[in-house]
């Protein structure tokens, strides 16, 4: 009997080791493997380039074994937390990466919107659910959302992370907390200068940030929502919003 054929995995950028610059790993030490392609189009999306369909000329198809290869040539084949990020990393075929790089002591982590649910979800090592709130112009499908949790089952462990700009997000935010009360929160506020033509012009409206996070703090605090983190985008305080960091 004949082997089934792996199906390529569409990779955008394979890039570190970094840190995580957000949510339940931020400062984490992490190998990036970002995949293309997205079934949302977010208005503040800050990674257009693994998003948009013009870009699909730069997404490469990958084999398991090459984007091994490139995982452990950054790493120096020391075990370390690899991202699984997007664009939307569910569309990609990615289980057997996972199985692999188990093997190998390495550990898994995906950041997805919760609209694609997939059987390797029980695979990782930690999943990070991040509903888009109504800034993004996206609507959340919380059937999609609980198939995904469903298909994490009891094995990753996982988080809830939602980007807010305004008071409806935070609203957003305090409703999906309120439905998975199970779930840690983390609250990141929203970076609205989108990625420039040319990465070495990235820049950020770092005012806008820092006074959105101390509005985040100041909301949870006198809402007496203690059981919450409020976190800003690490990376993007420290590089702004060039890719590959």
């Amino acid at each position: 009997m004949s082997t089934p054929r792996e199906s390529p995995i569409r990779i955008s950028e394979i890039f570190g080791p970094t840190i995580q610059g957000e949510g339940l790993l931020i400062g984490v030490p992490t190998v990036f493997v970002r995949t293309g392609g997205c079934d949302y189009r977010c208005s503040w999306c800050d990674t257009l380039h693994a998003v948009d369909s013009q870009y699909r000329e730069d997404w490469v198809p990958m084999s398991v074994d090459a984007i091994w290869q490139e995982v452990t040539r950054l790493s120096g084949s020391r075990p370390l937390t690899i991202s699984l990020s997007g664009g939307n990393p569910a569309i990609q075929p990615l289980g057997p990466l996972i199985e692999k790089g188990h093997r190998e002591g390495y550990r898994f982590a995906l950041e997805t919107q919760g609209s694609l649910a997939k059987d390797w979800f029980g695979a990782l090592d930690y999943l990070v659910l991040s509903p888009k709130p109504p800034s993004s112009g996206m609507q959340t499908d919380w059937t999609d959302f609980d198939n995904c949790l469903a298909a994490a089952g009891d094995k990753p462990q996982m988080a809830l992370k939602v980007v807010v700009f305004d008071d409806v997000d935070y609203r957003y935010a305090r409703e999906a907390s309120a439905r998975y009360p199970a779930l840690p929160v983390y609250l990141q506020p929203g970076n609205h200068t989108p990625p420039p033509p040319d990465d070495d012009a990235a820049v950020v409206d770092m005012d806008g940030i820092m006074d959105r996070m101390l509005w985040l703090v100041e909301k949870v605090s006198e809402d007496r929502w203690f059981d919450v983190r409020v976190l800003p985008q690490l990376h993007v305080l420290l590089w702004g919003n060039k890719r590959g960091v």
